[in-house]
């Protein structure tokens, strides 16, 4: 097997829920060794999240939820109670012993028990330390928990998602999954990463402050600088506020998407459908002449895709250049053959489950792959091969401290 990329780097994971740990199994999932510390007895918050339940080989329900298993696979789980002074100094060693620590407690909680950056620093100074929160470490909001649902609203992202004012239906919407949160995560991953390439030419690790509001206001991406140029962002459905025809269409079964992204696709279109004169009308001649009369086209476009079936356009667009394709459903883009083709469906044995499936990592990597090393965790699977073997505890050690609490 080759060597992961980042399998020279330590991580400590304090994070739970899902920006943490998605940043913490994406390091782990190219090669780093991540230990993932949480509560006795409950654990990460997510674990119980469910149903749908990971069932074990008899089809019963485990005490993991499949949202558990998302963001939580090449890690191993420790379960400490550092609430107690034991449990700190535990973690504190952990931390002697790793390159980066993640966490997403609210401002100010760690430094109650000692383990915030500038403890932790104190005693690796080579330590990178991702703070990921709500609001970020400064500011009015700063002192405020922060959710995904709450940064989709107060970042702008659910006044420009769903159907336009004046249609059935209308009003703000969030999107299908935790959006921000998973930014986050990937935002974190790329910080922490120059970080350490810093860190490699001073030294020195360095404190990251990530906050999701932060991160929801970068990601409004074209709609952010639509607004700070003039333009007014607002709902539109699937329709697209810069590009014409950008949306879905009626089909005589269903829906599709179309993405014509430029004139010449515009043209390929309207030729593909016997419509070749729209593409020298003075109305849709250039994407800003298809702005400025989006109604009229959209009109004139349902009333010829709605003729004939999904399938039927996919299979026609493709072979113009038109840029076309199906709404799936989740199980359908698990069937679709270029899905398959790219293995993004894994399968992983599981202490409690046996062969469970999860989903792939996006990433292609030629030299160092992504390697699927460890399935996600039962709550403190590894407390005690962690603890002899990161910290050199005995066996005597270990029980005592189960005796106490600190540990599961």
């Amino acid at each position: 097997m080759t060597t992961g990329a980042l399998s020279h780097i330590r991580v400590l994971d304090l994070s739970r829920v899902l920006a943490g740990p998605w940043a913490s199994q994406t390091l782990g999932d190219l090669g780093a060794e991540v230990i993932k510390v949480e509560r006795p007895g409950s654990g990460d918050d997510t674990r119980r999240w469910g149903p749908p339940f990971l069932k074990d080989e008899d089809g019963n329900d485990t005490r993991d939820s499949a949202y558990f298993l998302c963001a939580n696979r090449n890690k191993q789980s420790v379960a400490i109670d550092f609430t107690q002074p034991a449990g700190q100094a535990l973690v504190r060693d952990l931390a002697k012993r790793c390159d980066v620590v993640i966490e997403n407690f609210k401002v100010g909680s760690l430094a109650h028990y000692g383990l915030d950056f500038s403890s932790l620093q104190a005693v690796n100074p080579r330590l990178v330390y991702c703070s990921i929160t709500g609001f970020g470490q400064t500011g009015p909001y700063a002192e405020r928990a922060g959710y995904d649902f709450l940064m989709q609203g107060m970042g702008g992202l659910m006044s420009i998602t769903g159907r336009a004012d004046g249609e059935e239906g209308a009003g703000p919407m969030k999107v299908g999954v935790a959006l921000t949160d998973i930014l986050t995560g990937l935002y974190a991953s790329t910080a922490i990463l120059a970080a350490l390439q810093s860190r490699d030419l001073t030294g020195i690790g360095q404190h990251i402050d990530l906050a999701l509001l932060d991160v929801q206001v970068a990601c409004l991406a074209n709609q952010g600088m639509n607004h700070l140029y003039g333009g007014a962002p607002k709902r539109m459905g699937n329709a697209h506020p810069n590009t014409v025809p950008y949306q879905d269409f009626p089909t005589a079964d269903g829906f599709m998407i179309l993405a014509i992204g430029n004139d010449g696709q515009f043209g390929n279109f309207c030729r593909a459908v016997e419509r070749g004169e729209w593409a020298d009308d003075p109305r849709f001649r250039t994407n800003a002449d298809r702005i400025a009369h989006r109604a009229t086209l959209i009109g004139l476009m349902r009333e010829i895709t709605s003729k004939r079936t999904t399938q039927d356009w996919v299979a026609l667009f493709e072979r113009v250049g038109v840029p076309c394709g199906p709404i799936n459903t989740i199980a359908q883009v698990f069937d679709d053959p270029q899905v398959k083709s790219r293995e993004t469906q894994i399968r992983m044995t599981h202490p409690a489950g046996g062969d469970i499936p999860l989903v792939a990592s996006p990433l292609r990597l030629s030299r160092t792959p992504v390697q699927y090393r460890r399935a996600p965790p039962l709550l403190g699977q590894d407390t005690g091969q962690v603890l002899a073997g990161w910290l050199g505890m005995s066996a005597e050690e270990i029980l005592d401290l189960k005796e106490k609490g600190v540990v599961e």
